[in-house]
Parts: C-alpha cells; structure tokens; sequence
C-alpha cells in the first residue's frame, strides 16, 4: 500500500503502481488466501458489466426486426451466430442452456474486460476532486485483473461441468468414471486421483489465463500512463504514441481473451456430456 506521506508529495513510480493495483477491499489482506476480505470494487463492476450486458441483449431483442437489419442488430446476430455455431460444433447434445451461457460469458467477460481502456487516474482523480479519496483510497476498474473475479467465474463453469457430468452419466456413471477412466477399474486410486487433478487443472487455468493477461495488459497502461507523466516532449509524445499503440492491440486482447474463455467453457462442458 501506497505510504501515507505519498498524499503530501507527488508518488513515485512504485508508489504509483502500487497505489493502483491496490483494491477497495472490506479490510486489509495480511495472507495470501484469506476469504473474509472482498474486494467490493470487484464485485460492483462485475456486476456493472453484467447489468450492461443484459441491458444491451434486450434492446437487441426489443428492437430486432425481421427486414434489413440495423448495425446494432447485425453485430449482436453475428455474436449469436458465431456462439451457436461453436456450440454446435462442441458439445454433442441439448444446447437449450448451453448456447445462452456461452453467449453471456463471452459478452459479460468482453465487456469486463473493455473496462480496461477507461483512463488510469479516472476514479482516483474524481475521488480527489470531489474529497472522498480518504474513504476510497484504493479503485480498480477491472474485474478480470482481479485473480478473485476471474476465479469467481472459473469455479461458476467448475460447477457446470459437476452438473451436466451428473445430468447426462447420472450419479453412478459419474462416480464409476471417476474410478475406473483412463486406466480401468483396477488403478481406482490413481484413476480418482488423476481425475481429481484434472478438474482443479481446468478450473485453475481457466481463472489464471484470463487474469494473467488482463494484469499485464493494466500493469502495461500504467507503466505507459507513467511515461506520460515526465515532464519532457520525448514523454509527452511517447505517451500518446504507446498509449494509442497498445489501446489498439488490447482491442485484439479483449476480444480474444473473452473468446478463449467462452471455447474453454463449451470444452469442458462438452466433454461432461462425453463418456470416456
């Protein structure tokens, strides 16, 4: 955290970083892992982007038309399309929720992560000019920068994948998969440990490749937004170059990322309703 002598001069590079990756949390976290604390800032544009999301499939919905469609309409039929086509292609079964889950993760986890191309000192900025920055001292925008949120939806597709696996095999196909895939029924043991360690891989890699990226991506905007903050041509120019450089990649970042996610979801999920 950033020290309290950092209010009284301007901070410096460390300062500044650390001051910006520091969450709006319940209390201060002293471990590693501890569940008490909550990053309220999280959870609220988390939940922003959810709320927008929604908002923005039911004006499409509202307003769709059978004629010649408008460029709102064509952009969302072209995300549904190419979603439905993907878990067409993946998952071997009923898609009745499979389909619009698909569809919500890739534009809860884009718009998530679009958040991203907000100004860096934006809320710190505004929470100094109107005097709340004692009471909120610390703000992040992105809920996919937060290992927390991107493990938070990680564990969500986790329990789908239980889910279906129990839907489709039925409790005792799953339990018998359990025991005897990939090697037979006669290495049990290692067959559940095995399984167990897949499970955790899955859930594990799917919260840490999203968050990996989306860290690096904010932790890049910051070192770019600090380049801007010389006081030299040199820095005034390299700032609006790199800034505008990187804003236009991370649109690429974004969108991928989101995707990624989505394909990895409708993977596992699809390989719940597949018998080995």
């Amino acid at each position: 955290m950033a020290t309290a002598g950092a209010a009284h001069h301007a901070p410096t590079a460390s300062e500044y970083i650390v001051h910006h990756l520091g969450h709006f949390s319940t209390k201060h976290q002293d471990k590693i892992v501890d569940f008490s604390v909550i990053n309220m800032d999280t959870i609220f544009w988390a939940v922003f982007a959810g709320v927008v999301g929604c908002l923005l499939m039911w004006a499409a919905a509202r307003k769709a038309t059978s004629g010649v469609p408008g460029r709102f309409q064509a952009a969302i039929e072209m995300i549904v399309e190419m979603v439905d086509g993907q878990a067409k292609s993946i998952v071997h079964g009923d898609r009745t929720f499979i389909a619009p889950l698909a569809l919500t993760v890739f534009v809860w986890v884009a718009l998530m992560n679009s958040l991203d191309f907000l100004p860096v000192d934006m809320f710190s900025s505004f929470f100094h000019w109107v005097g709340i920055d004692h009471i909120i001292p610390y703000h992040r925008v992105v809920p996919t920068a937060d290992l927390n949120g991107t493990m938070g939806i990680a564990l969500g597709v986790f329990a789908l994948m239980i889910y279906y696996s129990f839907k489709i095999k039925g409790a005792g196909g799953f339990i018998h998969e359990l025991f005897a895939a990939p090697f037979g029924i006669w290495l049990a043991p290692f067959n559940l440990l095995l399984n167990i360690i897949e499970f955790a891989a899955k859930t594990v890699s799917l919260a840490m490749r999203l968050f990996g990226n989306m860290y690096a991506g904010e932790l890049l905007f910051l070192l770019i937004a600090l380049l801007g903050s010389t006081a030299t041509a040199f820095g005034f120019l390299g700032h609006v170059v790199a800034g505008s450089l990187w804003a236009i990649f991370h649109i690429l970042i974004v969108l991928l990322q989101a995707f990624i996610f989505m394909m990895l979801t409708l993977v596992y999920i699809g390989q719940a309703h597949e018998a080995h």
